[in-house]
């Protein structure tokens, strides 16, 4: 059986799923701000063998980029987990739909920033997604007013709540999502990526 990190009835878990390569500070504002707005009891940063919409050449392998997660996140709140390598499909409605069935008592919530709500409609079986958990969307410099207006954001309009009522939205029955602004991370991965490609630097982990 797949070992998952630990859960119990009840708890409020978000999911924030990514490469994670390289982890940096914007993944952590993510995350606290997730925390914090959305009142749960863990996040799950999981850390995929690769997204299927993304180039994978190059790519880190899973424990590396685990290791440099678990050094970023440094918050007992915060769980690094690569079990999805485990699964048989790399889509997120396949985590989800296993998830849902090893734990059925957890309020999970998915999280994904602004630009991937502008590309959700790409996603496998997105509407499923949509139907089985609820969504929190964290803004991103230059789409807090395209991403609400994506493909899919359109679809699910009448599903939006009130940015006000985040902290019960681990309670609301899906399809439910709603929008988080707030101070904007400016950092990602493929950025960082060039920079260091250019001898630029990162700022990946702090301390590292």
């Amino acid at each position: 059986m797949i070992r998952l990190p630990p859960a119990a009835a009840g708890m409020r878990i978000g999911l924030f799923g990514g490469s994670f390569n390289p982890p940096h500070a914007g993944h952590l504002h993510v995350g606290r701000m997730a925390i914090r707005r959305l009142r749960l009891d863990r996040l799950w940063w999981l850390v995929t063998p690769g997204n299927p919409l993304k180039e994978r050449a190059g790519l880190p392998s899973l424990p590396e980029r685990m290791a440099a997660a678990r050094r970023l996140a440094r918050d007992p709140r915060i769980v690094v987990t690569g079990f999805e390598a485990e699964l048989p499909a790399p889509y997120t409605i396949g985590t989800i739909r296993y998830l849902q069935r090893r734990l059925p008592e957890v309020r999970f919530v998915w999280i994904m920033g602004a630009d991937s709500l502008a590309t959700f409609h790409r996603w496998q079986d997105w509407r499923e997604i949509a139907a089985r958990v609820p969504i929190a969307v964290v803004d991103r410099p230059g789409l807090t007013l395209a991403a609400p207006f994506s493909p899919a954001a359109r679809v699910l309009a009448r599903a939006r709540r009130p940015e006000g009522e985040a902290a019960a939205l681990a309670d609301a029955a899906p399809p439910a999502w709603t929008f988080l602004h707030g101070r904007r991370s400016t950092l990602s991965s493929t950025a960082l990526r060039r920079a260091s490609a250019t001898g630029g630097g990162t700022e990946a982990v702090p301390g590292a």
